[in-house]
């Protein structure tokens, strides 16, 4: 069983939802990369979304698209982002990671190479935004001969043929989009991401994340309901933003208050 399916599969038993926060490797600095990532485990992460800061970000709104430059004008390129994880694993054998990015880096790099590099480091997954169902089959295989998870994201207007290709191809979890646009959008309507989620899931047992527009303990407590997983990208990225200098110490507090919210769904205490 893989670090993310055993995690799912022991928060079912807890009768708890998974938090999977997302920060920019790199961003504010590269020494703080490694340091983030055991502060949201700290914090109450399960999983963690590690992204791979690229030039052109088409699925990012401001906040993440500042972030992914701010790592490039340090210089972060995907092999430090795969030695970020490698470091992580020194000291944290159970926490899943997935590298979110785009297809580019990989390319440049070798998808065979890529997969070879991220699975020795001891990365769990990757999701890949631009690399659609119907072209992504080389991907999926190629990952899963060393045992890594491809991850897929599902929007509000993804049609039924196209979610039972993504049901076929994806691994681990898939990541259901709650807003029309990028990250980081406005509020959303959890009533309908909940008749969403409803009908994803007669296409798969994969669990079910929900990001985009989740900015609040509320309202991941409100989706966490819903759905399997609550990832949480753009309010964390501003929090290590806001105060780089501390930028630790906040995106731990920050999760923190997340986690404490969502498992007052399991403690009976939401309303």
């Amino acid at each position: 069983m893989s670090r993310i399916a055993a995690t799912f599969a022991r928060l079912t038993q807890q009768r708890r939802k998974a938090l999977i926060p997302f920060i920019t490797a790199g961003d504010p600095a590269p020494a703080d990369c490694v340091p983030l990532m055991h502060a949201l485990v700290a914090g109450g992460a399960d999983i963690v979304e590690l992204g791979v800061p690229f030039s052109d970000p088409m699925a990012d709104g401001p906040v993440i698209q500042r972030s992914s430059e701010r790592a490039l004008q340090h210089g972060v390129r995907l092999r430090d982002v795969i030695g970020y994880v490698a470091e992580f694993r020194k000291t944290n054998t159970d926490t899943p990671v997935v590298l979110f990015g785009y297809a580019n880096p990989i390319e440049a790099m070798g998808v065979d190479v890529f997969a070879a590099a991220a699975k020795a480091a001891g990365a769990d997954g990757a999701l890949v935004v631009d690399y659609p169902p119907e072209e992504a089959q080389r991907l999926v295989d190629t990952l899963d001969a060393v045992g890594l998870d491809t991850v897929f994201l599902l929007a509000p207007t993804t049609s039924d043929a196209r979610l039972a290709q993504v049901a076929a191809l994806g691994r681990g979890y898939l990541y259901y989009v709650s807003l029309k646009g990028v990250t980081g959008a406005a509020n959303i309507d959890v009533g309908d991401v909940a008749q969403r989620i409803a009908h994803i899931r007669k296409y798969t047992r994969l669990p079910v994340g929900v990001g985009f527009g989740i900015r609040d303990g509320q309202t991941a407590r409100s989706v966490a309901q819903v759905a399997d997983a609550v990832v949480i990208g753009s309010r964390l990225v501003q929090e290590i933003e806001s105060a780089p200098a501390d930028a630790v110490a906040r995106a731990q507090a920050f999760i923190a208050g997340i986690r404490t919210a969502m498992d007052e769904i399991r403690d009976g205490q939401a309303a």
